[in-house]
């Protein structure tokens, strides 16, 4: 059964040179609450795991944690939407490791199904390909990527029940719920917390047993508005 906290309280189990696996697709189904509250703590040397890097824009996002220069390392499939991670990859003061969109989140999968790697012909033949293994099946030549866990997920739900249990609403499902199964402590930040029952169990995005930590995130109302006002402030900056 999960344990309801404060952002505050659940942001305490994350400390310094942690893997941290974090949701979203340039802060849609991101937990920006839970982000936020990292980004003022003094937690650091974080290796940080994302599909996608932050909106572009103004510091957004997880950008907050790369400007604080909290992150060592930052494991996705890109860095060119977040301009923090352009500047610190350029200056040689924060790594990268690019694997293809895809490919990262199959690795995800792979890493909470227990399974050692992943084997994919994508990225051959590019700078992806550098430093990796390579194997051979049946003639056809394949890169070899590690499948992929973390100390901690930061998962964005729509709604939960008390026990743990998730919804997901239109395309926020994302990654939330691979990288539910591929940490060793999985906080859930939610719009609305329900009581047991309230939710039918075949819209259960992410069961209960892999959720420890429930946290109460901003209303859709107030995540709209949000995003709302960040693509105005966005085109205004163009």
């Amino acid at each position: 059964m999960a344990e309801i906290k404060t952002v505050q309280e659940a942001v305490e189990n994350i400390k310094d040179g942690m893997k941290v696996m974090t949701a979203g697709f340039l802060g849609v189904g991101a937990p920006l609450k839970m982000i936020d509250a990292l980004a003022e703590t003094d937690v650091k040397n974080l290796t940080l795991i994302q599909a996608v890097s932050a909106h572009p824009g103004e510091t957004h996002d997880i950008g907050k944690l790369v400007a604080n220069k909290q992150i060592k390392k930052f494991v996705g499939a890109h860095i060119g939407t977040c301009p923090e991670i352009q500047e610190q990859y350029n200056a040689r003061e924060l790594e990268v490791e690019f694997i293809p969109m895809g490919t990262i989140v199959e690795c995800i999968r792979a890493g909470g199904a227990g399974l050692g790697a992943v084997i994919t012909p994508t990225g051959l033949g590019t700078e992806i390909e550098k430093g990796r293994d390579k194997l051979t099946v049946e003639g056809k030549e394949y890169l070899v990527f590690p499948a992929i866990k973390a100390d901690v997920a930061l998962i964005k739900g729509f709604k939960a029940d008390k026990l743990g249990n998730i919804v997901y609403r239109g395309t926020t499902k994302g990654t939330n719920t691979i990288m539910a199964l591929a940490a060793d402590l999985v906080i859930a930040e939610v719009d609305e917390i329900v009581e047991v029952g309230e939710i039918p169990p075949d819209s259960v995005g992410t069961p209960a047993i892999l959720v420890d930590i429930i946290v109460q995130g901003d209303s859709i109302e107030d995540r709209t508005k949000y995003f709302e006002d960040l693509w105005i402030r966005t085109k205004k900056m163009k």
